[in-house]
């Protein structure tokens, strides 16, 4: 067998989104932290990213996870978010996914009932509690980096649609929020084609018409991402959503071929920013739990801890909880004479 590549990695899902998380066969990333690593690995090794990503070895719903040695010395591991379309700087399911595979295979020490230990995502430091029993995480809860509303009700032009009221948040990503009723939208699971061609209209004219960039980190820009939310159907939960990832260009002139996917978890993320256009519209204040609900019916729970302020905007400090399993272990490989080194995608599912 000849490789010119052999990358390691780990299976799992949080809450039905899909997080691999690879452990070893990634060179060293220069970076004096983890979010100049993620820059260098975007500019340097986006084949990584593809070749994980696309098919034959990943498909549309796939997110993947690069673990490196931390900067920060406060941190005891660094991991690098992949997606689609892009490095996000933090991602709640993935997280999630990390936090159980570096516990439960060994790569840091479990401690029963209570592990807490500090990650390195690209958007900064992160808290983690971690329940464990018999081996097994049980729940993980993190202490997100802090989210704020940028815009409340604002009017975007959509082609196809008019005008529409959007929310655009942070949460650890940019995120552009709508009401899907007004939108005449389905949240149901198996609506998920819509939901796409609607979500990803409605991204491609927030970043056009409301662009919008970190106030501590102005190469962070966006929205990157849409939730289109909806009033909860489940008892003891507070909302849900669906979240749209986008896995290819937008073509404006023909928003019928919009290219995405769902997240299959309630999205960490996109739950923070959603718990900070609430508490800025008066509507969720600290220490009240917010329980959110994504297609699959599975819930992340959030919580605000206390208030701050980033940049110019008022801002909430989220924690966020859920669980993951690990599903199986795999070494991905890379034949020198494959003529698709960095995958593929087909338009039947992309």
């Amino acid at each position: 067998m000849r490789l010119s590549r052999m990358i390691t990695a780990v299976e799992a899902h949080a809450e039905g989104e899909p997080g691999r998380v690879i452990t070893g066969g990634l060179p060293h990333l220069p970076g004096n932290s983890v979010f100049e690593k993620m820059r260098w690995m975007q500019s340097n090794l986006d084949e990584v990213r593809l070749m994980m990503l696309r098919e034959p070895r990943g498909n549309p719903g796939l997110c993947c996870n690069a673990l490196v040695p931390p900067c920060d010395p406060a941190a005891d591991a660094g991991f690098i978010i992949m997606e689609q379309t892009e490095y996000p700087p933090m991602s709640g399911s993935n997280t999630i996914c990390v936090v159980t595979v570096l516990l439960e295979t060994g790569i840091l020490p479990m401690v029963e009932p209570v592990t807490e230990l500090t990650l390195e995502a690209p958007a900064g430091l992160i808290r983690v509690r971690a329940e464990c029993r018999d081996g097994k995480v049980t729940r993980v809860e993190f202490r997100n980096v802090p989210a704020f509303a940028v815009h409340l009700d604002a009017p975007v032009e959509v082609a196809g649609l008019g005008t529409v009221t959007v929310d655009v948040a942070w949460g650890g990503m940019f995120f552009v929020l709508a009401e899907a009723a007004k939108l005449g939208v389905s949240l149901d699971a198996n609506n998920g084609a819509e939901i796409v061609r609607v979500s990803e209209a409605i991204r491609h004219a927030t970043v056009e018409q409301l662009p919008v960039s970190h106030p501590e980190n102005p190469a962070i820009t966006g929205p990157t991402i849409t939730n289109l939310w909806g009033p909860p159907v489940a008892t003891g939960t507070q909302g849900r959503g669906a979240i749209t990832i986008s896995t290819g260009p937008f073509d404006p002139a023909r928003p019928q071929d919009a290219s995405g996917i769902l997240d299959r978890s309630p999205c960490g993320t996109g739950t923070c920013a959603k718990m900070a256009v609430l508490h800025a519209r008066g509507m969720l204040g600290v220490g009240e739990a917010y329980v959110n609900a994504g297609p699959l019916g599975t819930t992340f729970t959030g919580r605000i801890v206390e208030t701050t302020t980033v940049g110019p905007y008022p801002a909430i400090v989220p924690t966020l909880s859920g669980q993951a399993w690990i599903h199986g272990t795999a070494n991905w490989t890379l034949d020198p004479t494959d003529p698709f080194p960095s995958g593929y995608t087909v338009g039947d599912m992309w």
